[in-house]
């Protein structure tokens, strides 16, 4: 994870996002849905209908960058609500990133253990 900021916001955009969407399409669905700037230093967080691909936006102070995870095994955990935003601690994003349910912080598949 890359460090952020101690004092960037992180926001989940509720509901399903269209993950063919690019950097500057997800910045317009900043701008109209969210009502906010994508440039102001927040991070913006995109879920596909799958639930198994997100993608972040989050603008630093030398330009735009997108990143993008998809979960081999299990689902992003993402409200149930379908319109609006969520925000998010740093911490509960890296929860979030790594497929663990932010609210309630355990792994939302079991690994399996192998034995030699």
């Amino acid at each position: 994870m890359i460090a952020l900021p101690a004092d960037t916001h992180v926001w989940l955009a509720a509901g399903a996002t269209d993950m063919r969407r690019g950097m500057n399409g997800l910045a317009a669905l900043v701008e109209t849905t969210l009502a906010t700037n994508p440039y102001c230093g927040h991070v913006f967080a995109f879920r596909g209908k799958r639930g198994d691909l997100l993608k972040l936006l989050w603008a630093d102070r030398d330009g735009l960058c997108l990143f993008v995870k998809r979960l081999e095994r299990g689902r992003f955990v993402w409200p149930q609500t379908t319109s609006g935003s969520v925000h998010l601690t740093p911490a509960q994003l890296s929860m979030l990133l790594e497929g663990i349910d932010w609210r309630r912080p355990e792994r939302t598949w079991q690994h399996a253990l192998h034995i030699v």
